[in-house]
């Protein structure tokens, strides 16, 4: 019987030392849940382990064949260049090795459910049909990103009975917080619900909820509550098996239509046919052997 090809997971990387855990204790949970599929995980930027380190340990295991899955709701920079050309490092770096790439996460209808779940745990026996819901996305400077995010609230709002789904961004984004709220006020809410789109906990997530909390201060005669981040459920565990699965088989359905590295959106114009590379961090080389060089100059335009 030949071997499945590893699961590497990768993760955006956060400052915060309970987001980083979380994300490393999920990729724990998911290889107890799959004894006979080696898995690791690993961080773009700003916590360890770096990618890199986390291709290491698998290669040093005997791994040659990878299938890599972005934790990741959107397809922002990292999931369409930064993941890609860190696997083409990789490959560099452990010659032999192959791989194939899965595709983020997006607005999944098993995600769907546990927002839902979210809204439900913060709203009781309140009217969904009274309730606004302000999905809060992490924001981005790539347009079809930030769409995604409108994409799972028009979703969140199809068929579930809320009065309405806004949406807002905690960085690189209009409209912010402050302003999304506004406009759930503007447009006659009396009951908000902040639901952050988010993986797990961690600093931007932090942000929202604080932000939340000032403007609802200032606005004593609403009503505005927060919901949790979506956190380590069973449906998340399940949907990076799925995508896994995808990228093994070949079934790949990469978000090309609306990506600035392919098409000329208005104020983008200057990103089309851009070579994605990927960018360095310190922390960023998974050798363990003092190797400091990197390739750099490789125009690895994003996989599909």
């Amino acid at each position: 019987m030949t071997t499945p090809p590893a699961l590497l997971i990768a993760g955006h990387g956060t400052r915060d030392d309970a987001g980083a855990e979380a994300f490393r204790d999920f990729v724990r949970e998911l290889g107890r849940r799959h004894p006979d599929l080696p898995v690791a995980g690993g961080f773009i930027e700003l916590s360890p382990p770096p990618l890199g380190e986390a291709v290491t340990e698998l290669v040093e295991q005997g791994v040659r064949r990878f299938a890599a899955v972005p934790l990741m709701l959107v397809s922002a920079g990292h999931a369409k260049g930064d993941i890609p050309a860190a696997l083409a490092r990789e490959k560099e770096r452990h010659p032999g090795i192959s791989y194939t790439y899965g595709r983020p996460l997006g607005p999944h209808p098993a995600l769907l459910n546990v927002l839902e779940r979210r809204l439900e745990e913060v709203l009781g026996d309140t009217d969904r049909s009274e309730v606004t819901v302000l999905l809060v996305g992490r924001g981005s400077t790539d347009p079809d990103a930030n769409a995604e995010v409108f994409k799972a609230a028009r979703l969140l709002w199809e068929g579930r009975g809320y009065g309405g789904v806004e949406t807002a961004f905690v960085s690189l984004a209009a409209p912010d917080v402050p302003s999304g709220l506004d406009r759930c006020a503007a447009l006659g809410a009396r009951s908000i619900v902040v639901l952050p789109y988010f993986l797990f906990t961690g600093i931007l997530p932090d942000r929202v909820r604080q932000q939340t909390g000032e403007w609802a201060a200032a606005h004593p005669d609403l009503d505005v509550r927060s919901a949790d981040v979506i956190g380590p459920e069973p449906e998340l565990l399940d949907l990076v098996m799925e995508r896994y699965e995808e990228a093994v088989k070949g079934d790949l359905r990469m978000n090309c239509d609306s990506c600035v590295y392919r098409i000329a959106l208005p104020g983008f114009e200057d990103k089309v046919g851009l070579p994605q590379q990927p960018h360095f961090h310190p922390d960023d080389d998974g050798h363990h052997h003092g190797h400091g060089h990197h390739h750099g100059g490789h125009s690895h335009s994003h996989a599909h």
